[in-house]
């Protein structure tokens, strides 16, 4: 890591350090006090594309996949979309001992959990996301889901119905934030990150750009969502580390 540059808190002598970059991403107090408070972490390329090759692993390098790591060491629990799962291979969060004192600290289970939201419950139960959680999967679903595929979810994970027809994303955040889960991430797809966004449920999104020019057809870190009007965001801090970007951004506190 070259540079930190983080307006709202004092400058770090090692921002590469674990204890710096928790220091940098840490939740605001509202989620001690039963507050959820969702962010996304999501990666794109010069040129927007949110994919290379498919995947979003392509765009990604060493220091990205450390802020992966410490986002999700923050984190109660991290919400993906069915798409993604199935092509991001997803497996389940592990504990890390860097983070375990500080989590039982915080009244935090050793790992967070994944919460999985899909419409259709098109999964594979028996994927290590399902048979190997240090901490229950959680899969986010509608009341009208197919019956026969509900019950088998049920077997292998905690299901929480949230709407008809399409996932009711405000009532899901709201079941979650019920079980003390009020420290959410989003890790996409593209389309799962704009249904939040549409809803005006993102309040941070951290955004890493990789110096590259990918071209293609690849999605946008927001993909296919209507939203009522332009949200601003506000940079809060930034870091740098060969070529890539690091950012963090707010949604502007509700006059």
């Amino acid at each position: 890591m070259q540079q930190l540059i983080s307006p709202l808190t004092a400058p770090f002598a090692d921002p590469a350090s674990l204890e710096s970059l928790a220091a940098v991403y840490a939740y605001p107090d509202q989620v001690n006090h039963g507050q959820p408070w969702l962010r996304a972490n999501m990666v794109s390329g010069l040129d927007g594309g949110a994919k290379l090759d498919g995947l979003s692993e392509g765009l990604s390098g060493d220091a990205d996949k450390r802020i992966f790591g410490v986002l999700r060491a923050l984190a109660d629990v991290v919400l993906v979309g069915a798409e993604t799962v199935r092509a991001e291979g997803y497996r389940p969060g592990r504990a890390r001992a860097d983070f375990a004192a500080a989590r039982r600290a915080a009244g935090q289970q050793p790992a967070p959990a994944i919460a999985v939201v899909t419409r259709s419950l098109e999964l594979d139960l028996t994927a290590p996301l399902f048979t190997e959680p240090l901490v229950r999967t959680v899969v986010v679903t509608t009341a009208d889901a197919p019956p026969e595929r509900l019950r088998a979810a049920a077997e292998v994970a905690d299901v929480v119905l949230a709407g008809r027809g399409s996932v009711d994303l405000r009532s899901a955040v709201a079941s979650l934030a019920e079980r003390g889960w009020t420290r959410l991430l989003s890790e996409g797809g593209p389309r799962l990150l704009g249904q939040l966004a549409a809803e005006g449920l993102l309040d941070e999104l951290c955004l890493s750009l990789a110096p590259l020019i990918t071209a293609g057809d690849a999605p946008r870190i927001i993909h296919d969502a209507e939203m009522p009007d332009v949200q601003q965001m506000r940079l809060v801090s930034l870091i740098e580390q060969k070529g890539f970007l690091f950012t963090r951004y707010l949604r502007p506190p509700t006059p």
